[in-house]
C-alpha cells in the first residue's frame, strides 16, 4: 500500500496491526512507519511519540535503531506532546526486570568436575555436571557457566544457540538489564585480529563482518549448509576459487575455505564486491549475499524506494528479508557492547 502510494490504506494498516495484534512480529515495523508517514506529513509529535515507543519497547530490534535516528533528525517543536492511546496496546515486555547473575558455587564437587572436563574438551559431560550442580543450588549462574564453557572450547555457535533459547527476548531490553557474560556469549568475537584485519582491508565495518558471520555460521568454521556453502561466511567453494584468484592466493584449495583466516580473507573481498555493485549499500550487498545479486536487481527495477529501509521492507523472499534485518541491527548491538572496534 504504502509504495503504491495508498497513503490512506497504509496508515489504515499499520494501525490496525498496532491495535489488534500488538505481539505480533510486524508490530515494531508497523511503528516505524506509521511514524514515518506522520513525519512526512509534518505531524511532527505524533512522529516522535511512535518513534519513542518503538525505541523503549523494542530496544534493539532494527527498526527501533532506525527509529532512534530519525528521532534525532527530528526538529524541536514547541507543540505541547499529544496523546495517542493507540499506543497503550502495546503491552510492556514481559520480565522485563534487570537479571543480577548470582555467583557459582565454587566448592561444589559437579562443577569442579565440570571446569575439569570442560578443560580436557569433554564439553557434553562438563554442562551434565553443571546441570547437576544447579539441580542442587537452585541459583542462576548455571547459564552463564555453560556458555562459558562453550566459548572457552570453541564452539561459539552452542553458547549462541543456549543464550537464545533460554533468553527468546533479549533484543527488547537495553544492555544494562542482562549480565554482560549473556550478551558476551550472544555477540562473541572469535578470530578478531584476523576478522578486523581483512574488514578494514576491504573497507568494511569490522562489526558488521561480525554479524553476517553470526547470521552465516554461528562462528562455527566447519559449518556446511544444504547447498554445499563452506566455513564462516559460508562460500560455496566455486566462489572461493574465484575469489582466490583475484586475491593472488597460490596453491589455493577448497579445503582452506575450513580455515578461519583464509575464508575470512575471501569473504570480506567477496562482500565488499557486492557492497562496491550495489553503490556503497549495505543493505544491498547483504540481500545480494542471501538472495543473488540478479534478484537483487529485479527487485530495484520495481523501485523507487524513498531509501534503504523501505527497500529491506519491500524485499519479498521473508528469509532475505529478516537477513537483512537482523544483521544491520546486531552490528548495532555489537558497537553497543564493545565500542570503536
Amino acid at each position: 500500500m504504502l509504495r503504491m502510494g495508498r497513503t490512506e490504506d497504509a496508515k489504515k494498516q499499520f494501525e490496525e496491526q498496532i491495535t489488534l495484534y500488538p505481539n505480533g512480529n510486524e508490530t515494531s515495523n508497523a511503528l516505524y512507519w506509521r511514524a514515518r508517514l506522520a513525519e512526512e506529513e509534518n505531524q511532527l509529535g505524533m512522529a516522535r511519540a511512535f518513534y519513542e515507543k518503538l525505541s523503549e519497547r523494542y530496544r534493539n530490534y532494527y527498526y527501533a535503531e532506525l527509529g532512534r535516528d530519525r528521532l534525532k533528525k527530528l526538529p524541536e517543536t514547541n507543540d505541547p506532546p499529544g496523546t495517542y492511546p493507540i499506543l497503550d496496546h502495546i503491552p510492556p515486555l514481559d520480565h522485563a526486570e534487570k537479571v543480577e547473575l548470582e555467583d557459582p558455587p565454587t566448592d561444589d564437587l559437579h562443577l569442579q568436575k565440570a571446569r575439569l572436563l570442560g578443560n580436557g574438551g569433554l564439553v557434553d559431560f562438563a554442562v551434565r555436571e553443571l546441570q547437576a550442580a544447579a539441580d542442587t543450588d537452585k541459583g542462576n549462574w548455571e547459564l552463564a557457566e555453560t556458555a562459558q564453557i562453550y566459548t572457552d572450547t570453541g564452539h561459539f555457535d552452542r553458547a549462541i544457540e543456549v543464550m537464545k533459547h533460554s533468553v527468546p527476548s533479549y533484543f527488547a531490553v537495553d544492555i544494562p538489564m542482562l549480565p554482560r557474560e549473556y550478551w558476551e556469549a550472544l555477540f562473541p568475537r572469535p578470530y578478531w585480529s584476523d576478522l578486523k584485519k581483512y574488514s578494514v582491508a576491504n573497507g568494511l565495518d569490522p562489526y558488521l563482518v561480525a554479524s553476517l558471520i553470526r547470521q552465516e555460521s554461528e562462528f562455527n568454521p566447519l559449518a556446511v549448509s544444504r547447498a554445499n556453502a563452506v566455513g564462516l561466511m559460508q562460500l560455496l567453494p566455486k566462489t572461493g576459487r574465484v575469489v582466490a584468484h583475484q586475491e593472488s592466493l597460490h596453491h589455493y584449495n577448497s579445503s582452506e575455505l575450513y580455515t578461519p583466516a583464509v575464508n575470512m580473507e575471501l569473504g570480506t573481498h567477496y562482500f565488499r564486491g557486492m557492497v562496491d555493485k550495489f553503490n556503497g549499500s549495505f543493505e544491498h550487498a547483504l540481500a545480494a549475499y542471501n538472495a543473488g545479486s540478479d534478484r537483487v536487481e529485479e527487485w530495484m527495477g520495481q523501485g523507487p524506494y524513498r531509501d534503504s529501509p523501505e527497500f529491506v521492507e519491500s524485499i519479498p523472499f521473508t528469509e532475505t528479508r529478516e537477513y537483512v534485518q537482523a544483521i544491520m541491527r546486531n552490528a548495532a548491538v555489537y558497537r553497543q557492547l564493545y565500542g570503536t572496534p
